[in-house]
């Protein structure tokens, strides 16, 4: 499992834990920390799972009304915890994150495959269905891989948050 996925992979688990257990925000440390002993006992530099996990509860109310929006047949309640965390991870990813690290296309395709590894027969297809939804109404941002430019001239790269059209 590539250094990076595997860190991804931890994030969502400890997201899915700290959901599970009651969204104790004071826990998520804590939660953080021994998931990477546990998962990760090797890897020497685990910021990255700190960046994610954080940066989801950060955004977390603006992350779940998009999941309402996106998916208005599944209340977030009845979203099973699992594809709830993954999609927030996606989430996240895609309009917060930096695109030179992490294009969105990348960031669509982690989160189907953790959905496709840890969640249900479904899941990855509701995970693709839910990211994509989300990306073209972002306007398919780096959709030939080419680096694009927002609207007033930024490239938006420095983990700002994105618009999305008809969402906002």
């Amino acid at each position: 499992m590539a250094n990076r996925h595997l860190l991804r992979s931890i994030a969502m688990q400890s997201l899915y834990e700290w959901d599970f257990q009651g969204r104790k925000k004071g826990h998520i440390d804590k939660i953080i920390t021994r998931n990477i002993q546990e998962f990760g006992p090797g890897v020497e530099d685990a910021s990255f799972v700190y960046y994610l996990v954080n940066g989801v509860l950060k955004n977390q109310p603006k992350i779940d009304k998009l999941i309402e929006k996106c998916a208005p047949e599944w209340p977030l309640e009845q979203v099973t915890i699992i594809d709830r965390n993954i999609l927030r991870l996606g989430i996240f990813e895609l309009i917060f994150g930096n695109y030179e690290e992490v294009p969105p296309k990348v960031a669509i395709n982690e989160a189907i495959e953790l959905a496709k590894t840890y969640g249900g027969d479904s899941s990855g297809r509701f995970v693709n269905g839910v990211l994509g939804t989300i990306y073209r109404e972002m306007g398919e941002p780096m959709k030939d891989d080419k680096k694009e430019k927002d609207s007033d001239g930024s490239d938006g790269e420095n983990g700002e948050e994105r618009s999305i059209n008809s969402f906002s």
